[in-house]
């Protein structure tokens, strides 16, 4: 099965100039098309935008929520290559046996010719 690791960066806050970028959205565009480009070329794939909550200190006692938009992107992780097997090593065939007794052979009436039918 396929894995992924994931990558999570704050979307720009503002615009970058550019020649072709006249309008503030333009300019937005531009700066969200960087980012997204950069990694694009790291291998990095776009899933989707969030806005999150963070709870953030705002004085000694005090905590606010506050909002970040994400960008989440992710990259499939290599797959794991299973060690090869080793083939075992061919058997080798031997004529050598313990000496001993030869098998007793025995004969049957097909052989003798005096079988009854």
């Amino acid at each position: 099965m396929q894995q992924f690791e994931y990558r999570v960066v704050p979307a720009p806050m503002r615009g970058e100039k550019s020649r072709d970028a006249k309008t503030p959205a333009d300019r937005f565009a531009f700066a969200l098309s960087q980012v997204m480009n950069r990694l694009g070329r790291e291998g990095w794939e776009f899933v989707r935008s969030d806005t999150l909550p963070s709870e953030e200190r705002s004085g000694l006692a005090r905590r606010t929520t506050v909002y970040h938009t994400v960008l989440v992107f992710r990259r499939a992780l290599p797959l794991p290559v299973a060690p090869a097997e080793i083939p075992a090593p061919p058997r080798r065939l031997t004529a050598e046996a313990p000496e001993g007794k030869a098998p007793r052979v025995r004969r049957t009436p097909e052989d003798d010719g005096t079988a009854t039918a």
